[in-house]
């Protein structure tokens, strides 16, 4: 890959892995059994504004890891057209976690890197310039990283001057202050994702990115938009980050 991304085209190349199995618990008072995936955001379901801005970046084929209720998705995808996109839907048997997702797909995505992403967060950093300091890294991952006002809700990311991912602090809702948190998007190399498939990991997070040594994952950070619609509250606010132009 160049290390310079001709940006609206930088993952004309990569494979693109959504994250989308999850049982949704949190929303499911507001869904019903509806698919995360499937939320309805200002009339229009997620998955369109996240192929949206895929397709912005020059994304060309994307993986769709699916698990509850994935009929749904893939009868909605049917009666969507794509156009140029290559969607590939790969559905878990059981709940196999986000580590045990990405084992199960792990024939179905074939570059190097694969970005990978969670299917109920968003953030909207530049991913042709995170694939950049992705490769400039040589990093064996990258993890797209969000500077929140409060982080609170979520577990906390620790980097260094050299933007490598020196460890990862618990969620804390006792934690009221400005701080780095996992925003759900990755770069993963091929030797990475190997070992994943080789692994019995459950969690990407837990069973993978903490048990690696410090300063293996580079970092991507910045004070990005970030929203993960998997509350109600969260969902709510939603139309607030997508009608105003995700990118």
């Amino acid at each position: 890959m160049s290390s310079v991304s001709a940006r609206g085209q930088c993952l004309e190349a990569l494979d693109v892995f959504i994250l989308a199995g999850g049982l949704g618990t949190r929303i499911r008072p507001v869904l019903g059994d509806l698919p995360k995936i499937l939320a309805p955001i200002a009339g229009r379901p997620y998955l369109d504004y996240l192929l949206d801005w895929l397709r912005g970046f020059g994304a060309r084929r994307i993986v769709l890891g699916l698990g509850h209720r994935a009929e749904a998705v893939v009868d909605y995808m049917k009666a969507q057209p794509a156009g140029p996109l290559e969607l590939v839907t790969v559905i878990e048997p059981s709940p196999l976690g986000t580590a045990g997702a990405i084992r199960h797909a792990r024939a179905a995505l074939r570059s190097d890197p694969v970005l990978i992403m969670n299917g109920d967060s968003f953030t909207d950093a530049d991913l042709c310039e995170f694939v950049d300091r992705h490769v400039a890294s040589q990093a064996v991952g990258s993890i797209l990283c969000a500077e929140v006002s409060d982080a609170g809700r979520y577990g906390r990311v620790e980097i260094d001057q050299r933007d490598r991912i020196q460890g990862f602090v618990e969620k804390d809702a006792a934690f009221h202050g400005s701080a780095l948190i996992n925003a759900g998007v990755y770069l993963l190399s091929t030797p990475l994702l190997d070992d994943i498939a080789r692994s019995d990991a459950v969690s990407l997070e837990r069973d993978i990115f903490e048990r690696l040594p410090a300063g293996s994952l580079a970092a991507f950070a910045g004070r990005f938009r970030f929203i993960d619609i998997g509350t109600p509250e969260s969902l709510a606010a939603a139309p607030g980050v997508f009608c105003a132009g995700a990118r």
